[in-house]
């Protein structure tokens, strides 16, 4: 019952907002469901620039059901599409380029 009111809710009030504000929410509400999947499965991984990269890279429909999966918590469905994002080559590439450096940085 409460998660439907918080979706509804959450549906309203993005309803309200021009598509670059509904964008900019969902992105949000995403990084907050891949957070504890990056930190718990890909330990050592700079937290930061690994986001930035999953979030840059994902679809949208990725980001509405990562946006979805904060109301609930990560669930085997968030790992699997967090895993999904993580496997494009365009977010080898990023993780690459911004998250190497980072994770060199915090060696030394």
């Amino acid at each position: 019952m409460l998660k439907t009111l918080i979706l509804t809710a959450f549906g309203v009030m993005l309803a309200a907002c021009s598509p670059q504000v509904q964008d900019q929410i969902a992105r949000d509400a995403a990084r907050s469901a891949i957070t504890p999947v990056l930190i718990e499965r890909f330990p050592g991984v700079p937290l930061e620039p690994a986001l930035d990269c999953v979030i840059d890279n994902a679809s949208a429909v990725q980001i509405r059901a990562l946006a979805l999966d904060t109301v609930t918590g990560p669930t085997e469905s968030t790992v699997q599409i967090v895993t999904d994002i993580l496997s494009k080559p365009e977010t080898v590439r990023c993780l690459a380029v911004e998250g190497l450096p980072a994770l060199l940085n915090q060696r030394l």
